[in-house]
């Protein structure tokens, strides 16, 4: 009897044991299907107005919406996240419902696609040049769609939040960089929504939240190796950057909070958007509150372009 309760006992602490474990992964598989990508990407989203290529790769791809009117309209850049890694699985069609939003509320929408690592051409300096590439791309689509060039907007979603305050340096850049591009279109603000404010400063962190190192894989080699693509790479390493600055904080709000403080004291001038409850995808989904909320910081940031 003592034998049999002492296996009854010991079957019950491996369970609980058991259960302590799994817990918090079938919480994070459970959010991430209820709210990440797969939720966002079973939302309805209207046809864009055009499905273009700003390069020859699969991945150079981008889709243009307009709103209802004669133009010319505000533009925003969409950039969406995944960890630069497309083993985590962002992609264009999760942030399209967000896109979609903001042309029902009388912006033109550019929501790319990029390659990232995984992909042949991505990482250094891929990536990068595929989201000055489609940036860029605005200029012959401004010939042929009613956009306005004066407003444009560059917003990312996590991983695509550096890639959007890094479109506003690229003017600075020097044409030995290997993300340089003459010419370069200059956004008139930038919003970064629940995404890291530097990516040298993001390294370990980046083991824990995408489950596997992406820094230095994309960077090909640390900040000490190859410094300069840190420095290029990095809007943190350029303020002020001389543009409003857009910031949406979720469930990685302190991922910003240094480069906030250290914009806001360079003079730029930076407007600040917390969801009430952490979130990562939330704050990205047009029909949730804290999705709501980030649409209507976008929409600040177009109207302010328009001044």
């Amino acid at each position: 009897m003592v034998k049999r309760r002492w296996i009854i006992g010991a079957g019950a602490i491996v369970a609980l044991a058991a259960i302590w474990w799994l817990a918090p992964i079938a919480y994070m598989l459970w959010m991430v299907y209820w709210h990440g990508p797969p939720a966002l990407e079973r939302l309805p989203v209207s046809k864009p107005a055009a499905s273009l290529h700003y390069g020859p790769a699969a991945q150079q791809v981008e889709e243009l919406r307009l709103p209802a009117g004669a133009g010319p309209f505000p533009v925003a850049v969409v950039i969406h996240g995944g960890c630069w890694d497309a083993s985590i699985g962002g992609t264009a069609r999760s942030i399209a419902p967000l896109a979609d939003a903001l042309t029902r509320r009388g912006l033109a929408t550019l929501n790319v696609d990029y390659r990232q690592l995984g992909q042949a051409g991505g990482g250094w300096p891929g990536t990068f040049r595929d989201a000055g590439a489609a940036i860029d791309s605005l200029r012959p689509l401004a010939r042929r769609y009613p956009i306005d060039l004066k407003r444009v907007i560059v917003v990312g979603h996590s991983a695509g939040a550096l890639l959007a305050t890094w479109s506003a340096i690229r003017p600075l850049l020097s044409s030995s960089s290997d993300i340089y591009a003459p010419d370069p279109v200059r956004p008139a603000a930038v919003v970064a929504i629940d995404g890291p404010g530097s990516l040298a400063e993001f390294i370990g962190k980046d083991k824990e939240i995408c489950d596997k190192s992406v820094i230095v894989p994309l960077m090909g080699g640390t900040p000490a190796r190859v410094p300069q693509r840190y420095r290029d790479a990095s809007a943190q390493d350029h303020l002020p950057l001389g543009v409003p600055q857009y910031i949406a904080q979720g469930a990685f709000a302190d991922l910003m909070q240094g480069y906030v403080a250290r914009a806001r004291r360079a003079g730029d001038p930076v407007d600040v958007y917390r969801t009430k409850r952490p979130s990562h995808f939330r704050i990205i989904n047009p029909t949730e509150p804290e999705g709501a909320g980030t649409v209507a910081l976008i929409l600040r940031g177009a109207a302010a372009s328009e001044r």
